[in-house]
């Protein structure tokens, strides 16, 4: 009797429960996502299966490469953005789910962090780092972010500043231990400055436009109409930090007004309302006049005689079989003693050629696009990270690497030197300038029809910065890429 009462019981419980389930308000969460089945190492449905890029741009039909039965021996690139994949360690085999705290949105913008390519090996140091990390000064009409050595230690000859200018606003007068490089990443800015022989300068820049103001050269910067500026500072130092500026108006918050007024033969009442503290970045009274009716007209007032602006996008490009470059250092920018830089554009399926500079390390900023970047550190060491706009990158000297665009738009990136020239190693130009035989023997001692290819693919020595290839056969017919 008792048995057969728990048996009703136990079933009264199964209908209930199987009741309860089958409302809405009851139902469990759906777990049924991509994301969980690969968390769990489960195989994807074929509703599941997603698309990749072809090298002319199309999509194909392929196998999510986040999976425990996906085979790449060649360690292709996967556009985990582009191609709304969540990067899981999976390679050829090894790896497994992840079970613990997992952030999608950081993976998919580091697919190559995540799933390395095997070739990867060794220890090396972080070499990215993103101003959406770095922390944000907020003042009037404007705002400022840095990225230095204690951002990202591996910053050690460059540090960068990001800063915003609202129209009107001022950043104040002011100078630095360290040359200051710039690019106006959008709008408009009116720079000024004193030289060493004490001539003024007035110059407006726009986007794409450089300024470069040696170490300890006054200056100041002004947003413009209609939107003010933005753009991307770089010292030649990276423990340079913007709080250790040398401000005029915290200088003279910070001296005796007997001193003041002596300094400027005026009686000490007039310096009485002078601010009480540095104003770093303010909104002006309105926009400044025209150059001209701005330049100072006092009796021994002189006009400058060095440019201390560059239009760096006005200069005509090396064109490339896969995009195309244009080099900015003392050359044809003389003022610039301590940086150098290349602005360069990666077209889809295109690759920054393997290359290495000799003579500093390489300081990169991610405009546009998306990129994975392999740095080959000797010692059979090698370490793959990804950049995408905003991100900052590091390639210490000599360091062997290239930046291949794996994205479906153009790369637009800044290589920034702390040097007075850019010099770069071609490895494809290197191997056509060395005796063949030496090159076989090298890389191909064991299969000479390889070896014959590759020698009459590299022969003619052409370097191109920017290559993309071609099986079709089809030959790049642009411009030489002169002495880059």
């Amino acid at each position: 009797m008792k048995l057969r009462n728990l048996s009703n019981c136990a079933g009264t419980l199964l209908l209930l429960g199987t009741a309860l389930i089958s409302i809405p308000a009851f139902a469990a969460p759906h777990r049924d996502s991509p994301f969980e089945r690969l968390r769990k190492g489960l195989e994807l449905p074929e509703k599941y299966l997603t698309s990749s890029k072809a090298n002319n741009g199309n999509r194909l039909k392929a196998q999510n490469p986040y999976t425990p039965d996906y085979r790449d021996p060649l360690d292709k690139a996967v556009d985990s953005v582009g191609d709304d994949l969540d990067p899981l360690p999976y390679r050829n085999g090894l790896g497994a789910s992840v079970l613990g705290p997992w952030n999608k949105d950081r993976s998919r913008t580091n697919p190559d962090l995540i799933r390395p390519p095997s070739t990867d090996h060794g220890n090396m140091a972080n070499m990215r780092w993103s101003f959406a990390d770095s922390h944000v000064r907020i003042e009037e009409g404007g705002w400022t972010r840095q990225t230095t050595v204690r951002e990202l230690g591996t910053s050690t000859e460059l540090a960068a500043v990001n800063m915003r200018l609202d129209k009107g606003a001022i950043r104040e007068l002011h100078w630095h231990k360290e040359a200051e490089w710039a690019y106006v990443l959008e709008g408009s800015v009116r720079v000024t400055a004193l030289d060493y022989e004490g001539g003024n300068f007035i110059g407006d820049t726009n986007k794409g436009d450089l300024w470069y103001f040696p170490s300890g050269v006054p200056h100041s910067l002004q947003g413009l109409a209609p939107n003010g500026s933005e753009f991307l500072l770089i010292f030649d130092n990276g423990r340079f930090s913007e709080e250790s500026t040398f401000i005029l108006t915290d200088w003279l918050a910070h001296t005796p007004k007997s001193v003041i007024a002596e300094n400027f033969h005026l009686d000490p009442e007039v310096f009485k309302h002078l601010p009480p503290s540095e104003k770093y970045i303010f909104q002006g009274s309105g926009l400044p006049g025209s150059i001209e009716d701005e330049r100072p007209s006092g009796k021994n007032a002189k006009k400058s005689k060095y440019q201390f602006t560059h239009k760096m996008l006005d200069q005509e490009p090396i064109k490339t079989s896969g995009g195309a470059v244009r080099i900015t250092d003392s050359k044809n920018f003389p003022i610039s003693k301590t940086v150098a830089a290349a602005h360069v554009t990666i077209e889809p399926g295109a690759l920054r050629e393997m290359h290495w500079h000799p003579n500093a390390d390489e300081w990169s900023f991610f405009l546009r696009g998306r990129a994975r970047v392999t740095i080959f550190a000797a010692e059979g060491t090698a370490r793959t990270f990804n950049y995408v706009p905003g991100d900052v990158g590091i390639v210490p000297r000599n360091m062997g690497h290239f930046v291949e665009n794996i994205g479906d738009e153009p790369i637009e990136m800044l290589e920034v030197f702390r040097a007075d020239e850019f010099r770069d190693f071609s490895l494809f130009q290197w191997m056509g300038e060395t005796p063949k035989k030496l090159v076989i023997d090298h890389l191909f001692p064991n299969d000479k029809e390889a070896g014959e290819k590759f020698w009459n693919e590299v022969k003619d020595a052409n370097k191109d910065p920017v290559t993309k290839f071609r099986s079709d056969g089809e030959e790049f017919s642009g411009q030489e890429s002169g002495d880059l």
